[in-house]
């Protein structure tokens, strides 16, 4: 039975589970998307979903909380100035998970967890696709000038 037991240790002694817990929340932060395992992605989901309504009042009190448990000042300041305004709106909820099925070696569930708003860069990968192209032409036609 699972009473009263408030989250997962993840088989990981406490100083390791903090600090895996640190390291992963500052990843999604930085990459707005992190592709981990699906009982990671649950406590580190926790963490994040708290830091991010911590966030959304900027104030002396709250920059200190969220700093004594991220690596980077750098995105301290980015979760502050950017993640936290894009959520105002939002009352909770601010990240998704998504499944991608089973890892290969050890047939754990993989997951992309993944803050809400994100946008995958669809016209920058198009952008780059149709330029190989043009540069394909173009060589070829080079090509065809020299013979």
């Amino acid at each position: 039975m699972k009473h009263r037991n408030g989250f997962n240790p993840l088989e990981r002694m406490a100083a390791h589970r903090k600090a895996l817990h640190r390291s992963m929340v500052t990843s999604l932060f930085r990459h707005e998307r992190i592709r981990t395992t699906k009982a990671k992605a649950l406590e580190v989901r926790r963490t994040a979903e708290k830091m991010i309504t911590r966030a959304k009042v900027d104030s002396v009190h709250n920059r200190r909380i969220v700093s004594a448990r991220l690596f980077d000042e750098g995105i301290v300041a980015k979760l502050f100035k950017t993640i936290a305004p894009r959520m105002k709106e939002r009352n909770g909820g601010y990240t998704r998970i998504l499944k991608l099925g089973e890892r290969q070696g050890d047939a754990a569930q993989v997951v992309i967890l993944e803050l809400v708003d994100y946008k995958l860069d669809i016209e920058g990968t198009e952008k780059k696709a149709s330029k190989k192209k043009e540069d394909k032409a173009a060589k070829k036609e080079k090509a065809e000038e020299k013979e």
